[in-house]
């Protein structure tokens, strides 16, 4: 059975209340890659049939095109699984 990708919403009373489990920073909804950006650290979790996924594992490293101060984003931040910082 194939499975479309669809766009499920998330409430909002939620996803004001949700942090990112690595970095316990504020997670922003991103309607377009249907997933919950954290950017504090650069890493997205995907939202599934409207339950989000915030299962270190399951976060995504993103890349910025240019950070929120106008500066190159070259340089990706990483962190383990137990939320400590990496290179």
């Amino acid at each position: 059975m194939v499975r479309a990708n669809r766009v499920v919403e998330i409430s909002k009373t939620l996803s004001e209340i949700l942090v990112c489990p690595l970095s316990k920073q504020p997670l922003r909804v991103c309607e377009k890659s249907n997933s919950l950006i954290s950017d504090a650290i650069g890493v997205s979790f995907p939202i599934v049939d409207g339950i989000p996924c915030l299962v270190p594992k399951d976060g995504k490293i993103i890349e910025a095109e240019v950070s929120r101060d106008g500066d190159s984003a070259n340089t990706k931040r990483r962190y383990h699984q137990d939320g400590t910082g990496g290179s």
